[in-house]
């Protein structure tokens, strides 16, 4: 801390000049988290930014406005409506909080069970795939539950259902599944899971249930996709998470998390506490927290309705669309990301040999696009891709914009020297599995095998690059 004081006017400039080095959010196509709003909703934020949401006695209409949100959003996931039903649930700071708060119900919820059965409880664990966000982990980690993963691999990158259910035993508190995978964006088979394991739940006399993470995907399938059924049409699923703050269309800092009935949530996790004035119920994880997040969220769902929403995500996926086409086009890639889904591009190179899609990644910070660069998790690590999101601040002459600086980076990578095969021992690896079979099967695993140690020499690089983006 200075040991002076400065004027205001010195203060801001300080800070200004040093933000200028930060990367521009609206080319950030990163991050999934919203980067643009109307001035109307800016306004209504500044003005409700010295309220602190958790005094609800003493700002009654924001914790109304809370409530509408929470109830369009489960209607919006199809909770049931019918005599003596109601859902049940609350705003977050993002997914992650929502997240765990759907997980710590879980493991509660079973601890119960298992207490009343006189069975051991020391052990839950929870079954989800290997593309889950790293939120998943945090919770397995922090409230100890086994996280049971199930695997990757090449050209198929969300979890299968059905292994997903031969790894659920007594000990699961659920299976989540993702709407929306974070590496391409897929919507995982909610439908095929719950069928899978109201078989199983009835072989075996358990109840294990479902929660999906909807983080991504909440906000787009019931306007784009309205017949496919993930949500709480399906009877075991007990809890969805949404992120606001993605194609909720709100800056961050907000998420929801709602219940298929108030019996899902156990009522030993919900604290009540009156020294702010009032008897409030209260199940977060955190305590005070700014109410403009809240405000924006009602905002744009009273501004925009299902038909304004419709019409930014079907342009959204139109978008993506166009991106896809022009990246195929190239004839340089592979695009592992599906149309139905998120709409983001994933994409990897055909050949890898002489520069990696690490390597683009950067050269296109030149331009000042962000564009992430990773590998898939296990057992698909050897694949390394791109991968560009698609927000509504992302327009068509931007994606073409990006297809051109693309070409433009392929072609000075191209004239360059190669970094990367003249590695003697990629090309060793080469060599001696072509010497062994000259098949094309032999010709298909040395390719493999190239891009494996290609992409093992690059996640050691990138390991030691500390700046990153969720």
């Amino acid at each position: 801390m200075p040991k002076n004081s400065m004027p205001k006017e010195a203060a801001y400039q300080v800070i200004t000049d040093e933000l200028m080095l930060d990367g521009n959010p609206r080319l950030n196509l990163a991050s999934f988290v919203t980067t643009w709003m109307e001035p109307e909703c800016d306004k209504l934020m500044m003005a409700s930014i010295n309220k602190n949401y958790v005094d609800m006695d003493e700002y009654p209409v924001t914790t109304e406005l809370q409530n509408r949100c929470v109830n369009m959003i489960a209607n919006l996931f199809n909770a049931p409506i019918g005599s003596g039903e109601a859902a049940v649930g609350v705003g977050t700071v993002g997914s992650s909080e929502a997240i765990m708060l759907a997980g710590l119900a879980f493991k509660r919820k079973w601890q119960q069970k298992m207490k009343s059965q006189g069975k051991p409880y020391d052990k839950p664990n929870i079954v989800t795939g290997a593309n889950v966000q790293v939120c998943w982990e945090k919770f397995a980690r922090y409230f100890e539950v086994e996280l049971k993963e199930v695997k990757l691999k090449e050209g198929y990158y969300v979890m299968d259902p059905v292994k997903a259910v031969e790894m659920v035993d007594e000990n699961t508190i659920c299976v989540a599944a993702i709407l929306g995978s974070t590496l391409t964006g897929e919507f995982e088979n909610v439908k095929l899971l719950n069928e899978l394991l109201t078989k199983k739940n009835t072989e075996t006399g358990w109840d294990t249930p479902i929660h999906v993470d909807a983080a991504s995907g909440g906000f787009i399938a019931p306007f784009v996709y309205p017949q496919l059924e993930w949500d709480f049409r399906l009877p075991l699923v007990k809890s969805i998470n949404v992120s606001g703050h993605k194609y909720g269309l709100v800056y961050a800092g907000i998420g929801w998390v709602v219940w298929r009935s108030k019996e899902d949530l156990p009522d030993d996790l919900v604290f009540h506490i009156n020294y702010l004035g009032s008897d409030q119920p209260t199940f977060t994880l955190n305590f005070s927290k700014g109410s403009s997040q809240i405000l924006a969220q009602y905002y744009q769902l009273i501004r925009l309705g299902f038909e304004g929403y419709k019409s930014i995500m079907e342009n959204c996926i139109g978008n993506a669309l166009i991106l896809k086409e022009g990246i195929e086009k190239t004839g340089r890639f592979e695009v592992v990301s599906k149309d139905v889904g998120v709409p983001l591009v994933a994409f990897a190179l055909k050949d890898s040999t002489k520069y990696t899609v690490f390597q683009i990644s950067d050269a296109l910070r030149k331009f000042g696009w962000i564009v992430p660069a990773y590998t898939m998790p296990a057992d698909a690590e050897h694949i390394a891709v791109l991968r560009v999101v698609v927000r509504e601040d992302f327009s068509c002459s931007l994606a073409e914009r990006l297809i051109s600086h693309i070409q433009e980076v392929l072609k000075e990578l191209d004239s360059l020297p190669s970094r990367i095969v003249k590695d003697s021992h990629v090309v060793a690896v080469a060599k001696e599995v072509l010497e062994e079979n000259k098949d094309g099967e032999a010709a298909k695993m040395s390719d493999r095998k190239i891009q494996e140690k290609v992409t093992k020499q690059w996640r050691h690089y990138v390991k030691t690059k500390k700046t990153g983006v969720c």
